[in-house]
């Protein structure tokens, strides 16, 4: 026995649920993925998601629909006569007809405990929060933002250095395992659905440019926060003076330390820099077109000298 799936979904952190249906069993009617981007050096190159060249390599079919309006798109969604479909940062809003159009609906795996940062950027939002854990939910959806009955949960430890990249590595495995769990229960009619609680609730907003310069007028913890949440896409940065002109620089590691001074001072030769209250110590770092590089290495290349005043954010 198995479950017929449609699977929806687009980027990296999608992928290895999509290879674990396939090696549970399950048969994979269709995959839906976002259609191809302008990419390459000059961006004229279409490229296709790393959902959709996994999905080709598996021998899947594939479709690209840019929406769900339609009607067409949907009758063909329907015709797959699928048990249930299974979605993944997807990225698409599926309008009812495609939520109603398969035998048990469909169950999204997202990257949160719900109802704590419903929306688009639950990884990054967790860790700028200074949250201690989070996890993965497989809920069943309905036409809202992610509040639909949860069915499947299990938590995942934020470390105190953990960046936003590693808890979305670690958290693609978990949810690839939660996901194939939660069909393999689905199928037997063992899946339990609990509806969220209506206390709890936050959003995670996209992350947008404006938020991604450091602050270091903040307190040291939330500077860490920010900088480990924004790491490694899209990185928290900061301007300095280098080589007598302003220079945005990336920061994609860092550990709280002991300082004290005015906000943004450089305060030693190893990056320790002034917060608001405390300091954080900048251990990874990048220079616009250059490599990340540990940061004595960095600043063999690029002198950041004790004593120097780094931008401390927005006005």
């Amino acid at each position: 026995m198995s479950l017929s799936i449609i699977f929806m979904g687009t980027p990296e952190f999608s992928v290895p649920t999509l290879r674990s249906l396939v090696d549970a069993g399950h048969r994979i009617r269709a995959v839906y993925t976002q259609p191809p981007r302008p990419g390459g050096r000059r961006g004229l190159d279409l490229q296709k998601s790393p959902v959709h060249q996994a999905a080709e390599l598996l021998g899947l079919p594939v479709f690209t629909p840019v929406n769900f309006k339609d009607p067409e798109e949907r009758h063909r969604f329907r015709e797959l006569d699928a048990d249930v479909a299974v979605v993944v940062a997807y990225g698409l809003l599926l309008p009812e007809a495609i939520l109603t159009g398969t035998r048990f609906g469909c169950y999204n795996g997202h990257a949160s405990l719900l109802p704590r940062w419903r929306g688009a950027a639950p990884i990054q939002r967790a860790i700028m929060a200074g949250d201690k854990k989070t996890g993965m939910m497989v809920m069943k959806m309905d036409k809202g933002l992610d509040t639909g009955p949860v069915a499947l949960a299990r938590e995942v430890e934020i470390g105190d250095t953990m960046t936003a990249g590693e808890l979305h590595d670690r958290l693609m495995l978990v949810g690839a395992k939660a996901m194939v769990e939660a069909m393999n229960k689905l199928e037997h009619d063992e899946l339990p659905l609990t509806e969220q609680p209506a206390e709890g609730v936050l959003y995670a907003a996209k992350i947008d440019k404006g938020e991604t310069r450091i602050d270091f007028r903040q307190p040291a913890a939330d500077v860490h926060n920010h900088i480990r949440g924004l790491s490694s896409f899209p990185g928290a940065w900061f301007e300095a003076e280098v080589a007598g002109r302003p220079e945005r620089i990336k920061v994609l590691g860092s550990e709280v330390a002991e300082g004290d001074g005015p906000a943004g001072r450089v305060l030693a030769d190893d990056l320790v820099i002034a917060c608001g209250t405390g300091a954080v110590r900048l251990t990874k770092l990048q220079k616009a077109g250059g490599k990340p590089l540990a940061a004595a290495d960095f600043l063999r290349g690029t002198p950041i000298a004790p004593g120097t005043m780094l931008g401390t954010g927005p006005a």
